[in-house]
């Protein structure tokens, strides 16, 4: 059996940025409740279209006003029935390491490593207390009205992903929520998802199971397969933990907003502030709105531009360009060449 040593979660603070893949699933999530995107993304800045590009990313507070749009319509929803919806695959990168670990222990300790390439808003720490290990989710920072989907959620995900890499064989021998019971027609869900019913009105939010199952070999463990992607985890979060704050949520709603051209007027009003005093915020941030746009559109031209499908006259509307002319002169700018080899500015379309 591996170590029983834990490390310490990489963050405690769940404000981080976070893949589409999550909102999405709540979006199909509503949708089995009859209720249409564009109910469950308003107020987001969100579209349909967003929800479905797989390189987007949004931010906490984008994926929490999902939350209370969904909640607003059904309030009956569980998280605990959307946590179990989760797969290793909603995970990306994160859930394919996972899948390839050695153990069941070296999975739980690359996940707290990684915390912030999940979903979570509940900051998670493991122990090991006798013979049984014990996850405890901190729902202290939660804001009050999705504290307990949120919370419910993310431990149900939590153990769906884990019994899943594992082909289904951990059980839970215990389970604390510390919320009021839920009325019985609805407590099936709860033990659809964690095998047995919670403890209600428990004093945190946990998981207990056998400290055995840690040296559990999994089915898929790969060394290979885990290394590369251990390795593209780390490439994933590297830029994330050296960006944060002002600076950070404003890259991700400008690439929301790349093809409008990310008017500094839109991104200020989607967080609430006015463009003087987001100019002020970044400026102390020591960088601009002009310097992050530049970033976010360089960064993605490298993407777009691998794509052999996409034409220059698309890669430039994408970017937020009116002709790609602009993107040449842009290109030329960030790197010293002119897109795909291309020797001016009129060989833009192919």
């Amino acid at each position: 059996m591996m170590s029983a040593q834990f490390e310490s979660a990489a963050t405690r603070d769940w404000d981080f940025p976070r893949h589409v893949a999550g909102t999405a699933l709540l979006v199909a999530v509503g949708g089995e409740h009859g209720l249409d995107p564009a109910t469950l993304l308003r107020g987001t800045g969100l579209t349909p279209r967003d929800v479905a590009d797989h390189h987007r990313e949004v931010t906490a507070a984008q994926e929490l006003r999902v939350v209370r749009n969904l909640l607003a319509s059904t309030p009956a929803v569980s998280g605990a029935r959307v946590g179990a919806a989760y797969h290793a695959s909603t995970f990306g990168p994160l859930g394919f390491a996972l899948l390839s670990s050695p153990t069941l222990g070296d999975a739980a300790n690359l996940a707290l490593r990684f915390i912030d390439l999940s979903f979570s808003f509940t900051p998670l720490a493991a122990v090991v207390e006798g013979d049984d290990v014990v996850v405890t989710g901190d729902d202290r920072g939660v804001p009050d009205d999705v504290r307990r989907f949120v919370v419910e959620r993310d431990l149900a995900a939590i153990w769906t992903v884990l019994r899943e890499i594992c082909g289904g064989a951990p059980r839970l021998s215990a389970v604390g929520l510390p919320f009021p019971a839920p009325p019985p027609e609805h407590d099936a869900a709860h033990r659809a998802a964690f095998g047995v019913t919670p403890r209600w009105a428990a004093p945190h939010a946990t998981l207990r199971f056998d400290a055995s199952w840690l040296g559990l070999a999994l089915p898929q463990a790969n060394a290979h397969a885990f290394a590369l992607a251990e390795s593209l985890c780390r490439d994933l979060v590297s830029p994330r933990r050296r960006r944060h704050g002002i600076a950070e949520e404003v890259r991700i709603l400008i690439a929301q907003r790349l093809e409008d051209g990310a008017p500094m007027a839109a991104v200020a009003t989607a967080l609430g502030l006015s463009e003087r005093s987001l100019r002020r915020r970044l400026q102390d941030a020591g960088t601009s709105y002009r310097a992050l746009l530049d970033d976010v559109r360089a960064r993605a031209a490298e993407r777009l531009l691998a794509d052999p499908e996409l034409a220059l006259d698309d890669v430039a509307a994408r970017l937020g360009y009116a002709e790609a002319t602009s993107l040449v002169v842009a290109h030329r700018r960030w790197t010293g060449r002119t897109p795909r080899g291309l020797g001016s500015p009129g060989s833009a379309s192919r």
